[in-house]
C-alpha cells in the first residue's frame, strides 16, 4: 500500500508499486526529525506516493518511479516535489489504472 512508513518495506512490494505508478520516496534513517517531517510534508496527499527508510542507503533521499531515479545529496532540494508531480502516475508507468492501495502495508496516518 502507499503511503508514508517508519519502517523499511519489502523490496519486492515497493517494485509492484512502482509498477502501478508509484514514486518510491526513500531516506536513511540518519535524518533529522525535521528532515523527515519535510519530506513526509512533500509525501502526503498523494495516493501513489510510498515513503520509507532504506537502511543500506549511501545518500540522504532518493526518489524511484519506474525506469527511473534521482539522488538527492543534501536537504532541501525543491527537485523531490518537481519529481513526484511528474512521475506520480507519469507516463513510465507500465500499468495504468492499476491502484496501490487494498494489498499489504499499513502506512502511517
Amino acid at each position: 500500500n502507499c503511503g508514508i512508513y517508519d519502517e523499511p518495506v519489502g523490496l519486492g512490494n515497493a517494485l509492484h508499486s512502482l509498477e502501478h505508478g508509484a514514486v518510491w520516496l526513500t531516506y536513511t534513517p540518519n535524518l533529522t526529525e525535521s528532515q523527515i517531517a519535510d519530506l513526509q510534508a512533500l509525501a502526503r496527499g498523494h495516493d501513489f506516493v510510498l515513503m520509507s527508510p532504506y537502511l543500506a542507503q549511501t545518500k540522504p533521499v532518493v526518489l524511484t518511479a519506474w525506469g527511473v531515479q534521482l539522488v538527492i545529496d543534501s536537504l532541501p532540494d525543491e527537485r523531490i516535489a518537481k519529481f513526484i508531480a511528474y512521475y506520480e502516475l507519469g507516463p513510465q508507468n507500465p500499468e495504468p489504472g492499476a491502484p496501490c492501495s487494498g494489498a499489504i502495508g499499513r502506512p502511517l496516518p
